[in-house]
């Protein structure tokens, strides 16, 4: 059996957000490979079973706010007793990558990520398979990385991040078929070249649109790398 984990935020606010990609691939995983359309609150999150490649899968999304997932992937691992190294991939945005690149590693430093940060405590270990998921660099005039990935996707950004999507289900194909290394061999050689959505008419969320911040300690504006 996988855990396959997608990190973001919960809430309206947070939807189409760039911090919250791993909530759309989730979202592809489950229309894809899920048993039954419905989801159940476990382990401080959504959970959908499904079968990829033959085996059982359960497609988690916590809804504890980024700063606080890895309370929710400790809880299932626990629960169902799984190995971090070889059972488990979390599924994360970043925005050092181009849009619609994928960047799979089978385990790492958290790099700056607040969601990785935290899933790395509650293991104790950093050694569980990842994969990144380019969002773009902030443009000129973002001082605060927190600002571009707590934006909006755009229409346009969201149809250059539908392929990315689509090859990173094929890749955790892979993953629970046979292992991370051949998921990485296969798919981080397969680069997107980084579309237009940086200019003056794709950048940021309209006005209007960004998300209310988060306003407890549990719910902590991002900081640094996404």
């Amino acid at each position: 059996m996988k855990l396959i984990v997608g990190l973001g935020n919960p809430g309206t606010q947070y939807e189409r957000t760039r911090h919250n990609a791993g909530f759309l691939a989730i979202d592809r995983l489950a229309r894809l490979f899920a048993r039954e359309a419905g989801k159940r609150q476990r382990f401080g999150g959504e959970v959908i079973e499904a079968s990829v490649a033959g085996d059982k899968c359960v497609l988690l999304k916590p809804m504890r706010f980024m700063n606080c997932s890895g309370t929710s992937v400790a809880e299932a691992v626990g629960f169902y007793k799984l190995n971090p190294s070889t059972d488990v991939l979390v599924l994360v945005d970043d925005y050092a990558l181009p849009l619609g690149t994928l960047r799979i590693r089978a385990e790492g430093s958290a790099g700056g990520h607040n969601g990785l940060s935290d899933i790395q405590r509650a293991l104790s270990t950093q050694a569980y398979p990842r994969v990144r998921i380019g969002i773009d660099q902030p443009p000129a005039g973002y001082d605060d990385p927190a600002d571009w990935v707590l934006g909006r996707f755009s229409d346009a950004e969201l149809t250059l991040l539908q392929p990315a999507l689509d090859r990173l289900c094929q890749a955790v194909e892979v993953f629970t078929r046979d292992s991370i290394t051949k998921a990485m061999n296969k798919f981080n050689a397969k680069v997107t070249p980084k579309p237009e959505a940086n200019t003056a008419t794709n950048t940021a969320a309209p006005q209007g649109t960004k998300p209310a911040q988060p306003s407890t300690a549990s719910e902590q504006k991002p900081t640094g790398k996404a």
